[in-house]
């Protein structure tokens, strides 16, 4: 992630396509606008206002389908962040356009939609990167580093959990549906399998996991927890709660009870849902470009305290000593005692979306190998569907699809 915010080597700009601007998108665009070398070229939706607040915001093209974006001939690289069900069909649209590809998470909701988005980039070409994921991110990438050194010895142990509001946040109706990509096994598993994969080295043998949907006002799972052996015998746990009674930001003593929402604000949401009278479409809606309530950029002024988000709470367990996130880097508990350890690359908090951006980049331009491939992204896939089959049969699920992470 050194190139972050470097001009362009010789000029060259990537232009890129976005389909579906949505919340996802929202918080992606200010990263893609800060990079030198990628130009945001056009974009597509469905949502008149989103699309005249990007031409204004942005001055791009816009259209109203992703068939006439991967149309443009403009266009060299397409961002998939539609819908999840839309997310194979979509890939393969640009695909067969002739365009690079970027899908967000989860890759698909099947193992033969992600099977036939492998085949046609293949078919055309085109790099396929599986994106958004926080294995991105500076305090995951500085553990692996630490962990390839051998500094505190084998790796023996991984273990990540999150207690997020995941659950309360403004949900469109595909994503109340389980059928559709809905709920946080869908959702949020992708980051902690993607993470743990990568520093575990990512061929996993088999999963036994659980599934837990116990909140009326929501009709999608909010709870998983699984055990991941990876074929070494490399023993994984992994657990995100998102019903928001509670977050992990107020286990470290810098964080708070705070995470999308104050626990006021969460009362609030956890009764209007039970009431049935929370107007969910308009409260998504301005969390889009443009909206009352999108996020605001944020700003890197100086390092950036880490708290638990959605990825949780990670701890790597070696043969010397144990890793886990410090505020500003990596705690390395070892025989010496503890020792904070610097990020490597940058704390901004636009630095995991921007290390997918470089990816990107490397690939389409440098012609790079891709790290988070399509078979990386499938393999993910197949861990998050693992979990949710083993909760429904109540057993362990081997895994058929793995592959070993990059060097």
């Amino acid at each position: 992630m050194e190139s972050q915010g470097k001009a362009a080597p010789a000029g060259r700009v990537l232009k890129l396509g976005i389909a579906g601007v949505g919340v996802g998108a929202a918080e992606m665009l200010p990263s893609m606008e800060a990079m030198g070398h990628i130009e945001m070229t056009a974009a597509a939706d469905i949502n008149p206002r989103i699309l005249e607040a990007f031409r204004t915001r942005y001055g791009g093209r816009t259209y109203d389908s992703v068939e006439k974006l991967c149309a443009d001939p403009e266009v060299e690289a397409v961002w998939i962040a539609t819908p999840n069900r839309f997310h194979a069909e979509h890939a393969i649209i640009a695909a067969e356009h002739g365009k690079h590809v970027v899908v967000e998470k989860p890759m698909a909701i099947s193992m033969q939609e992600a099977e036939r988005m492998i085949e046609a980039s293949i078919r055309n070409g085109v790099k396929l990167i599986c994106g958004h994921t926080q294995s991105f991110l500076p305090h995951v990438q500085t553990m692996r580093r630490i962990i390839r050194s051998g500094e505190v010895g084998k790796l023996c142990a991984l273990n990540v959990w999150a207690y997020s509001d995941w659950m309360l946040r403004p949900r469109t109706a595909e994503e109340l549906d389980i059928a559709q990509g809905g709920g946080v096994p869908f959702r949020q598993g992708p980051h902690q399998v993607d993470t743990l994969r990568l520093l575990g080295g990512g061929l996993v043998r088999s999963v036994r996991g659980a599934v837990g949907q116990w909140f009326a006002g929501r009709p999608i799972p909010g709870y998983y927890s699984a055990f991941m052996e990876f074929e070494d015998g490399l023993p994984a746990t992994l657990v995100h709660n998102g019903y928001g009674y509670f977050v992990a930001a107020e286990l470290v003593p810098w964080g708070s009870q705070n995470h999308h929402y104050s626990p006021e604000q969460r009362i609030a949401v956890r009764r209007g849902l039970s009431a049935g009278n929370a107007d969910e479409s308009n409260a998504k809606d301005q969390m889009r470009i443009g909206g009352a309530h999108e996020r605001p950029p944020a700003v890197a002024d100086g390092p950036q305290s880490w708290t638990p988000n959605d990825l949780g709470i990670l701890i790597a367990s070696c043969e010397r000593g144990d890793l886990r996130q410090s505020r500003f880097g990596i705690y390395v508990h070892d025989d010496g005692g503890t020792r904070d350890v610097p990020l490597t690359g940058s704390a901004d908090p636009k630095a995991g979306r921007i290390a997918e951006l470089e990816e990107l980049y490397a690939a389409v331009v440098l012609d790079r190998p891709v790290r988070h491939s399509g078979p990386w992204g499938m393999a993910t896939l197949e861990v998050c569907l693992a979990i949710m089959q083993s909760s429904r049969e109540r057993r362990e699920i081997r895994l058929a699809h793995q592959v070993a992470a990059a060097d």
